[in-house]
């Protein structure tokens, strides 16, 4: 993806990628801009069993498709420097295919689904019940290119091949400066 700005800021890059730990939080390598009102949490997010609040939009009757797991993530635009910044959290109660092993190494995988898409990737961690992830991901990408985009995660496995686990996705047309958490429920992966 490049940068279609007709200007591109001194030192940076097309496509920025970089991983923070989030023990250092995210404040401290940015600066936050207050958004004139308050983005509503997307119909895909909820929060843990601790927050409650789950939208009814995510409800599965049929409970099948929560036997996948959720995955946590956490967007954020600053528009300022038109960067979208993506922090994945968390996975929890994942299941596998019982041919992937007993704890094989688990990785999100994650795709903008701009006409040039844009890959990233998490480092791999033990499959367990709460994998813990703490990665994020900058990218230089112009708002209006966002509206009508989904970022799409893909969790995976290399073993004993690269195989996809299952996957969830979230659409980007409320994005803004607040940082905004949603937990999406994993589903089996499309054919």
């Amino acid at each position: 993806v490049s940068d279609l700005r007709p200007t591109a800021l001194p030192g940076s890059f097309d496509v920025s990628r970089s991983m923070f730990d989030l023990r250092s939080p995210p404040h401290r390598f940015m600066k936050r801009y207050d958004s004139f009102s308050s983005v509503p949490s997307s119909t895909s997010s909820r929060k843990d069993s601790q927050g409650s609040n789950r939208s009814l939009d995510t409800i599965t009757l049929s409970g099948d498709e929560r036997d996948f797991g959720r995955l946590n993530v956490k967007l954020c635009y600053v528009s300022s420097v038109e960067q979208i910044w993506i922090t994945v959290l968390h996975c929890k109660d994942l299941n596998w295919p019982s041919s992937c092993g007993e704890n094989p190494p688990i990785y999100v995988k994650g795709i903008l689904t701009l006409p040039k898409p844009v890959h990233f990737k998490s480092s791999a961690k033990e499959g367990c019940n709460d994998i813990e992830f703490m990665e994020t991901f900058v990218f230089a990408i112009k708002l209006q290119s966002l509206q009508a985009v989904r970022l799409v995660f893909k969790i995976q496995t290399q073993t004993p091949r690269k195989k996809t686990i299952g996957e969830c996705s979230v659409a980007l047309r409320e994005l803004s400066s607040e940082e905004s958490s949603h937990w999406l429920d994993i589903s089996p992966p499309s054919k």
